[in-house]
């Protein structure tokens, strides 16, 4: 009966265990998909350059017109009026200014412009993020590499310290092997503590990232390749194109040129029309009106002088600009081909360590473990030579973890 009351809760339990042990896989486009969807630090320049777009609306609108109550030629009082025609007026004024529509026109434009610019602020900002979630990724990848290749050594490890601690009664080995094999057991624990470590480390980023809670579970796809795709030819105008900082100061100048145009536009005048209405206190008096339209004249020199110096300063912020921006592609240009030849050469270093180095290695050590089994070597000589291999092993791991970070700033710097 006990037995039976097992199975059936094995049963009942076996699919929620399963559940439980099921984590959600995230490739890395699907976690820089999450980053452009949730990421709080790109939603702000997204409301920013909406918010541009109702500034721009609201730049178009007219000012609202004004109304006043009040008299006109009225004596002060307690003063003698000889004729009820002198006790004045009410009067009522409606002012209403009317703006060029040029003029409105430049000045939407220009606070439409600084919302493109916000855009292009939050395209530079998702290249850094996506590149911070690469070599994340990519460290969490080589972890995962490294825990493996210490699994296998742990295997050999144990069963070393199993034939010493077999030997050692028989006189066939000394109590330091056996010790020596504990502590080799225990280094290589903790250095596989260390990668846990570093992926707990990765995933708490990468869950930063896609606003999410940083103890959040779920594991990487173990089967991605990284690839490097070198750039045929590099030039300043292709760069141009690609790089999302000459675009957002592309979007800088293009505003600041909207700007000028609109400001340029200021020596164009304004015009306000303003109506009165008198109604007298007499009823003898007839009611009269008063229309007068008025025009800025804003081309005299004392009016002038505003505009025309901040236009100059304007050209002058461009000009700078854009001898900034020509100084940064040629920078850009020289070190990523820097930044090419060197991942060439550490790909060639990588491709000799996992061809040459450590293939010799392997069979030194696999050697050694066949004379080691025969009692014709002793451990500790055959522990010099795993160590060689395991030194070897993760500093390749060490390289092409360096590789794959050089990978993440080379496309980094393509499009930042």
């Amino acid at each position: 009966m006990r037995r039976y009351i097992k199975i059936a809760v094995v049963v009942l339990i076996f699919p929620f265990w399963c559940q439980a042990q099921d984590k959600e896989v995230l490739t890395l486009p699907e976690i820089i998909e999450k980053i452009d969807q949730n990421n709080l630090l790109l939603k702000v320049y997204g409301d920013r350059a909406e918010s541009y777009k109702y500034s721009a609306d609201a730049a178009t609108a007219w000012m609202p017109p004004m109304i006043g109550l009040g008299t006109w030629q009225t004596p002060y009082p307690f003063q003698d009026v000889m004729d009820p025609r002198d006790k004045g007026m009410l009067m009522l004024r409606v002012e209403q200014e009317i703006p060029g529509r040029a003029k409105l026109n430049a000045r939407r434009r220009y606070i439409e412009s600084q919302g493109n610019a916000e855009l292009a602020n939050r395209a530079v900002t998702f290249n850094d993020l996506k590149a911070e979630a690469r070599k994340q990724y990519f460290s969490w990848l080589v972890a995962l590499q490294k825990i493996s290749v210490l699994r296998k050594n742990e295997q050999v490890l144990s069963m070393m310290r199993k034939i010493e601690e077999v030997r050692y009664p028989y006189n066939q080995s000394q109590l330091s092997s056996v010790y020596r094999s504990d502590a080799a057991l225990e280094n290589n624990a903790a250095m596989m503590q260390m990668q846990v470590g570093e992926i707990e480390r990765a995933k708490g980023t990468l869950n930063a990232l896609m606003n999410r809670q940083g103890n959040e579970d779920f594991t990487i796809d173990t089967t991605y390749e990284v690839r490097f795709l070198p750039v045929s030819q590099i030039d300043t105008t292709s760069l141009a194109v690609e790089r999302r900082d000459v675009l957002r100061m592309n979007e800088n100048i293009r505003s600041m040129q909207l700007n000028i145009e609109a400001m340029r536009l200021q020596r164009r005048p304004d015009f306000r029309v303003q109506f009165d209405h008198m109604q007298p206190f007499d009823d003898m008096m007839p009611k009269a009106f008063s229309v007068m339209g008025m025009i800025s004249i804003p081309f005299a020199p004392w009016a002038s002088k505003m505009y025309k110096s901040d236009i100059r300063a304007m050209e002058l912020n461009i000009r700078a600009m854009e001898t900034e921006r020509a100084a940064m592609l040629q920078e850009t240009q020289a070190m990523l081909y820097g930044m090419q030849n060197e991942i060439l050469s550490m790909q060639k270093r990588i491709n000799a360590i996992e061809t040459k180095v450590i293939p010799a290695l392997q069979k030194t050590f696999d050697a050694n473990y066949l004379v080691y089994q025969e009692n014709k070597l002793s451990v500790t000589v055959l522990l010099d030579s795993w160590e060689a291999l395991n030194m070897m092993q993760t500093e390749l791991l060490d390289d092409k973890r360096r590789l794959y970070q050089m990978i993440a700033d080379y496309e980094k710097e393509i499009y930042r």
